[in-house]
């Protein structure tokens, strides 16, 4: 089962598992994204519908994959950034991508363990493969609430990780560097946007953060990784014998995990924080 499929990552990983002879579960939101998969993928795509901020369409979702039993991975894909500093960013926006990026991720570990837990009783190796990011280590400007989420689903996986491990059931964390997606240009948008809705006092506070932000999403869209890159790391946590607890994707995530290390005041200069 994979979550978030529309595109980038997600669907890049439904590709991947069907090379290699899978059946998949595939959630989406759409009819357009729903089609489209069943298009390309006729007889090996389940889709399912499903919002994670909906948690009648999460607990929908897992009771049709339970029922037709025992599932061998879950890979918690499915995400939402919503740009804004923290001083100014409304609530209910913060609480919506904590809602999205962390606690749904739960919501669909729970709604599905049943079935993994049958594939565990039968002798198999079920996995959850929680997709993370490299912003879950180093955090910066503009994107605080994405930033605390993935922060967050760090914590969750390694608890999550510990409390499965007598039943047999891995869990894994995927941190990719950035992945050439279209996502990007949606972002670069969306920065563009928030310069114009802020005050004007707020705009003076952080009109450099917001452009520095908007001009990396356009670069990045147009040299990160192929998404296929990050497909085909998740699809080796899901089927190699002794899958590593953690999987660094791109070169700049393994920057971001040495830049982690740091000291921390060296770390915020870099990060151009004052330390």
């Amino acid at each position: 089962m994979v979550t978030g499929t529309s595109s980038g990552i997600g669907r890049a990983c439904v590709d991947e598992l069907v090379r290699t002879g899978a059946q998949v579960w595939a959630t989406v939101r759409t009819d357009a994204d729903e089609k489209a998969l069943l298009r390309d993928h006729p007889t090996a795509v389940r889709v399912l519908r499903m919002d994670l901020s909906d948690p009648d369409s999460v607990r929908a979702a897992g009771e049709r994959v339970v029922a037709d039993g025992p599932l061998d991975g879950l890979v918690n894909n499915a995400a939402a950034a919503l740009p804004a500093p923290l001083e100014h960013v409304p609530l209910d926006a913060f609480r919506r991508q904590l809602e999205v990026n962390l606690t749904g991720q739960l919501a669909v570990a729970q709604a599905v363990l049943p079935a993994l837990r049958q594939a565990a009783g039968k002798g198999r190796q079920p996995r959850i493969v929680q997709v993370g990011s490299i912003v879950g280590r180093i955090a910066g400007t503009v994107h605080g609430p994405y930033h605390a989420a993935k922060f967050g689903l760090v914590g969750l996986t390694d608890s999550l990780r510990a409390e499965l491990a007598p039943s047999g059931i891995r869990v894994v964390l995927i941190e990719p560097g950035a992945v050439a997606t279209a996502g990007w240009g949606t972002l670069a948008a969306a920065l563009a946007e928030l310069d114009e809705k802020l005050p004007a006092r707020a705009r003076d506070h952080y009109a450099e953060q917001i452009a520095a932000a908007r001009a990396s999403a356009v670069r990045t869209g147009r040299r990160g990784m192929p998404a296929s890159h990050a497909a085909r790391v998740i699809v080796k946590a899901l089927t190699t014998g002794n899958p590593r607890p953690r999987y660094l994707v791109g070169p700049d995530a393994y920057l971001g995990a040495f830049v982690a290390k740091l000291p921390h005041r060296l770390r915020y200069r870099l990060l151009a924080a004052k330390a």
